[in-house]
């Protein structure tokens, strides 16, 4: 982020920070050009691992059978849900409501329990749980709790919104969140083809970087 930028971010944090009664995110929001969004190919679904994290702790469900993984994962502070437990919460409309506020991984071979059971529920709201690849399940989980997911989603609009801290950050672990995200989507899509970033807390009102 060039000296402009970072100036106009910091005044930014410093004049709405502190304002209200919770912690307020800072979210950002990037306007494309030239893209079209309704054909399959443009679409985005992306990780990007935030290097200063989102500033909350991110709470982690891990749907495992295995011992092994399910220690691991329990090590790393995820919940751990076996999948006889899946029938149950399946017809139970408030848990099923809470994983929409989660982090869902899943030991790999129980991925076809989990569409039957939550497909219909989780699929439309792009929400379903990630395959957990590869025995380190608890760098996997680490790493989930400092990254962010951009998908391409509803009426394909040229624009994504997504969560680069907190109001609690400094403005340079904001401002190098910021470079990441914007970063990443520069070398999936073209620089070119970026037409316009904001900035926002919860509360405030836009700022254009």
């Amino acid at each position: 982020m060039e000296k402009e930028q970072q100036d106009k971010l910091t005044a930014f944090i410093a004049e709405n920070k502190g304002k209200r009664k919770f912690t307020q995110s800072v979210d950002l929001t990037v306007n494309f050009t030239g893209i079209d969004f309704n054909k399959q190919d443009n679409r985005l679904n992306m990780q990007v691992l935030l290097p200063n994290g989102r500033g909350r702790d991110t709470q982690v469900i891990f749907f495992a059978d295995d011992k092994n993984l399910s220690a691991k994962a329990q090590a790393a502070g995820a919940q751990v849900v076996p999948s006889s437990e899946l029938p149950t919460i399946a017809n139970d409309k408030a848990r099923m409501n809470e994983l929409l506020n989660k982090e869902l991984l899943a030991q790999p071979s129980l991925m076809p329990q989990i569409a039957k059971a939550f497909g219909q529920f989780l699929g439309p709201r792009n929400k379903m749980p990630r395959p957990a690849v590869g025995s380190d399940v608890g760098a996997t989980i680490a790493s989930i709790g400092k990254s962010i997911y951009i998908r391409s989603k509803g009426k394909y609009l040229p624009t994504i919104n997504c969560v680069v801290g907190t109001e609690k950050m400094t403005p340079e672990e904001i401002s190098a969140n910021i470079d990441e995200v914007v970063g990443s989507l520069s070398k999936k899509v073209g620089k070119a083809h970026i037409k316009s970033v904001y900035v926002k807390m919860t509360m405030s009102k836009p700022l254009r970087l």
